[in-house]
């Protein structure tokens, strides 16, 4: 039976992988920080087993994922939030950079050790760092970081037969979306999400990007002039 680790498995994405691959007959190791909410996913299923920790403290990842063994890892917790009004909030910053992009790291590297040829990581970034969305500095940079740092580790993890995945969604309708107060074009469902996740892996995709049409406008938006792009993803934000 392969194993598979997925990191915010306590909801959205990270849950509805998680049910998805036990139902397939996966072990799958769900990892995230709401005990509760681990609990009920565990019942889901006897292929699922739990394990909570908060994957921006290093040592407590170490010592969580020492003897996972997984064959493929998803990581794919984490949070959101808005600068306002262009106010920089250090706070706000480093805590968003603790949870998308140092503690994936974090994760990384307590898992290193265990991985081999024929392994693959999954790392989920977001189309946010694709253009540079108003109050979004916080998210999308620390997407943006994220993204680089796995596009370059795959030269390295490649030659070793270790694959690395990008994973960039537009908007999903998770408890994090629902927060948002302005318009989400393109949302899609968590089941919409993973079959999109798991169709391209099956694949052995190393970049995976969904919804496709939602993806196409903010591509042809980024070839846009930036007076132009700007003054459309301001309105975009206020709609």
């Amino acid at each position: 039976m392969k194993t598979v680790l997925i990191t915010g498995a306590s909801s959205g994405i990270g849950a509805g992988l998680a049910n998805s691959f036990a139902a397939d007959g996966y072990r799958v190791i769900a990892c995230g920080r709401d005990a509760s909410r681990l609990d009920a996913l565990q019942l889901h299923s006897p292929n699922i087993t739990v394990r909570r920790f908060d994957m921006t403290d290093r040592d407590a990842c170490r010592q969580a994922l020492k003897d996972c063994n997984a064959e493929l890892a998803i990581l794919c917790a984490g949070t959101c939030e808005y600068l306002d009004g262009g106010v920089v909030d250090a706070a706000l910053v480093e805590r968003v950079m603790n949870t998308n992009f140092l503690g994936p790291v974090n994760c990384l590297a307590a898992l290193q050790p265990q991985l081999a040829a024929g392994h693959r990581v999954v790392l989920v970034s977001s189309m946010a760092h694709w253009l540079h969305f108003p109050r979004a500095e916080a998210y999308g940079a620390s997407k943006a970081a994220l993204t680089w740092f796995a596009d370059t580790l795959r030269l390295d993890w490649e030659p070793k037969g270790i694959g690395v995945t990008v994973v960039s969604p537009g908007f999903v309708d998770t408890p994090l979306t629902q927060k948002n107060d302005f318009a989400m074009p393109g949302r899609v469902t968590v089941d919409e999400a993973v079959n999109a996740i798991r169709a391209g892996l099956a694949k052995n995709k190393n970049h995976i990007a969904f919804p496709s049409g939602f993806g196409l406008i903010l591509r042809l938006l980024s070839r846009l002039p930036a007076l132009i792009q700007n003054a459309l993803l301001r309105r975009m934000v206020r709609s």
